[in-house]
């Protein structure tokens, strides 16, 4: 009896564990894309994330290829979409520039990451 008590609490155990995994907010999509060459500077930068976030635990930083940051450092949820977070940036000169998010999702958990986007004007 006491086997299958083991078993059985093993099994339930390893059936939660692919639902924990999912409790977590990732990045879904970004404007710009991850990765894109635009031609011109966008005014705001976007990600979407695959769950509800926490606009006052979460924050999004724009750095140009010196490492300064170029955002304005006003990060906010969108007030119809609460998986989109946001910030403004200035005209952006011709260049790299890393995306670095951190992120608190409505369930608590912490997730980051970054991407890199170019502008490349065509002058």
């Amino acid at each position: 009896m006491k086997r299958q008590l083991i078993a059985i609490t093993a099994i339930c155990f390893a059936l939660l564990l692919p639902a924990s995994a999912w409790a977590h907010a990732f990045l879904d999509h970004a404007d710009p894309k991850v990765g894109s060459v635009i031609a011109s500077s966008p005014d705001e930068i976007k990600i979407w994330f695959t769950q509800e976030i926490e606009p006052d635990f979460s924050s999004i930083e724009v750095r140009d290829s010196r490492g300064n940051e170029v955002d304005k450092q006003d990060t906010h949820k969108d007030s119809s979409d609460k998986k989109l977070l946001i910030v403004s940036v200035p005209k952006l000169a011709d260049g790299q520039y890393t995306v670095t998010w951190k992120v608190v999702s409505t369930d608590t958990h912490h997730t980051h990451g970054d991407f890199s986007f170019t502008v490349k004007s065509q002058s």
